[in-house]
């Protein structure tokens, strides 16, 4: 599985990039004057290669920084990154697609997400999960389903119970409440794990009715993740049938903000969507 650029890969490569262009010069041209591939400098700037300390190193010295604490950070961006990530043992089961958005959804800071036919991922119980996985590959090996089931759990570790949480906003639509997804035994167990999470300090948890008629969102799901320090590394996240579509220019992320700010205006507020849900229980017993 090639390597997939973590958030702090990105950072130092956007520190770089930001050291390079404040003195007027091109990546061919740094690379060129390093003695490296044409493509190198552009490479690691994007997230896509990373770097050694030695070379890290020269291009501070050619980019002429001498400040020793930005110095010793850009350092230590770039050894971080190099460590184990915690989807590493599932490696042999994940898509690289699939890598590539747990890889930056486990380092934000705050996600909003609006699903149109799935109960959002961070919020999914183990049989949830398993039936999804279940419908959507029902050729899949059981230790293969096993181990999905287990990176989804991993996931809302990394995310829901790390030291400083991730803020999650959802906005769900009336259809991933009302698809039995399962069966009315592990939907019920969904249900009300959603009224428990809606409680925690750092999830917001919205619905939006089927009265609510038409909507923004008409188009599908999508995600936006935002990260510490630097905005111009959020990401938007839109899904097919086939895959992940990841969108970073910051007009795509100003069009899919308006599109989620009309969304969360129009679903039920917070605790008349936790009603919602309660009657969607009811109704299921």
């Amino acid at each position: 599985m090639p390597a997939i650029p973590t958030i702090r890969r990105r950072m130092l490569g956007a520190e770089l990039r930001s050291l390079r262009e404040g003195l007027g010069h091109t990546a061919d041209e740094m690379a060129r004057r390093l003695g490296w591939h044409q493509t190198k400098v552009s490479r690691i700037e994007n997230g896509r290669s990373g770097v050694r300390i030695h070379e890290l190193e020269a291009m501070l010295d050619l980019y002429e920084l001498t400040d020793p604490e930005v110095r010793e950070s850009l350092v230590n961006l770039a050894r971080e990154s190099k460590g184990r990530m915690w989807w590493t043992p599932y490696a042999d089961v994940l898509a690289e697609r699939y890598t590539s958005y747990i890889a930056l959804e486990t380092e934000a800071t705050s996600k909003r997400t609006f699903e149109m036919t799935l109960v959002p991922g961070l919020l999914q119980t183990p049989g949830y999960t398993r039936a999804v996985i279940n419908a959507l590959a029902p050729d899949a090996r059981p230790e293969a389903v096993d181990a999905l089931v287990n990176v989804r759990l991993a996931r809302q570790s990394a995310t829901l119970r790390r030291a400083s949480p991730l803020n999650l906003w959802a906005v769900v639509d009336e259809a991933a409440l009302r698809r039995s997804i399962g069966g009315p035994h592990v939907m019920l167990k969904q249900l009300h794990h959603l009224l428990e999470a809606s409680e925690e300090a750092n999830i917001t948890l919205q619905v939006l009715p089927f009265a609510s008629g038409g909507h923004a969102g008409l188009m599908g799901s999508f995600t936006i993740l935002q990260f510490p320090i630097r905005s111009d590394l959020d990401v938007v996240y839109t899904e097919s049938g086939v895959s992940n579509i990841r969108l970073e220019r910051q007009s795509d992320l100003a069009t899919y903000s308006r599109v989620f700010d009309k969304l969360h205006t129009a679903a039920l507020g917070v605790t008349p969507s936790r009603k919602f849900i309660s009657h969607v229980v009811k109704d299921l017993q």
